[in-house]
This record gives structure tokens, C-alpha cells and sequence, in this order.
């Protein structure tokens, strides 16, 4: 028998989640934002989007956005269910790994998985910007100032805080 409950959705997918976020939580919100949005119709893409603007501008982890969409799909327990769902597999695995990885710190093999992942984590999270990006710009200055902002940050050495500062000031006088 099948359990179609949000709640248990909601635990087994972010589960699942917890055990390929390589790099943190930031590296699934492609699947995320397919789950949420494309399978579940939990939410739209501007409410993916929004919250995972609140995510990232609230002090903490970035594990915040999984308890936001927790929430919007099953409420307060989703929320709690998601997180704990997101956390635990993924901090077992993490332990047991590091057990492991600890014992055989200099075996040439260790090296060529912990180079490996470099790339994967990276692509991960710009996957997941392009979604949130695809998500969040509905508009020709939306996507100006988000194209203006990726090249700030990836061609200068300026904070990205800088560039946060006047998106946000360009959204408030109307252009995004």
C-alpha cells in the first residue's frame, strides 16, 4: 500500500537528498525545486525562489531552505520532518566516512576521491544557482542584474555583498 502523506514524502525524498548534497545542501536544490515544484506542485517557482532567497539571506546554515519547503508543503512538522530527514542520513554517512577516510589519509586512492569531488560539488552548485536563477527571473532586468551580479562575483574580487546591496536596492526602486 502506498502512502501518498506529504509528510512522508517529505521525509524519504529528502532522505534520499541528504545522501548526494555534496557540498551541502545548496548542491541538491536542483532536485529540490523538481520536487517541490515540477512533482509535488507544493509550490510555485516564485515561492521556490523567495524562499530560497530567505535561506540564504537568514544567518545560519544553508540547510534552511529544506525546512522552509518542509513547511510550505506539510507545516510545522513538514518542516521538522525535512530538516531532520536532510541531516541525519547525510551526518551518518559523513561520520562513518570520516572513520574510514582517517585511516587511510595517505593511500592514493583517498587522494583521487577527495579530487574528484572537488568538480562535482562545484557543478552541483552552479546547477542549482542556474535553477534558482531560471526560477527567480521572470523579467529582461531580472536577468540583467543576475547575469551583472554572476559576473561581479566571478570576475572581481568584490564582496558579493556589494552586488546583493544593488540588487536589492534595484528591486526596491522597481527595475527587477
Amino acid at each position: 500500500m502506498r502512502d501518498d502523506s506529504p509528510l512522508t514524502t517529505l521525509a524519504v525524498q529528502f532522505a534520499l537528498l541528504s545522501l548526494f548534497a555534496v557540498g551541502g545542501a545548496t548542491a541538491a536544490i536542483p532536485e529540490m525545486h523538481r520536487q517541490a515544484v515540477d512533482l509535488h506542485h507544493w509550490m510555485t517557482d516564485r515561492q521556490f525562489s523567495e524562499l530560497f532567497a530567505i535561506s540564504q539571506a537568514s544567518p545560519g546554515p544553508n540547510v534552511i531552505i529544506v525546512t522552509l519547503i518542509g513547511q510550505q508543503a506539510g507545516g510545522e512538522l513538514g518542516g521538522l520532518i525535512a530538516t531532520f530527514a536532510m541531516c541525519v542520513p547525510s551526518c551518518v554517512l559523513a561520520f562513518g566516512v570520516y572513520r574510514v577516510f582517517d585511516r587511510f589519509r595517505d593511500a592514493r586512492w583517498r587522494i583521487a576521491i577527495q579530487a574528484g569531488l572537488i568538480p562535482v560539488t562545484v557543478g552541483l552548485v552552479a546547477a542549482g544557482a542556474l535553477v534558482v536563477a531560471r526560477a527567480a527571473d521572470h523579467g529582461w532586468s531580472a536577468v540583467a542584474i543576475t547575469i551583472a551580479t554572476a559576473a561581479l562575483t566571478y570576475g572581481t574580487r568584490i564582496t558579493p555583498l556589494f552586488a546583493l546591496a544593488v540588487a536589492a536596492l534595484l528591486g526596491f526602486a522597481g527595475f527587477a
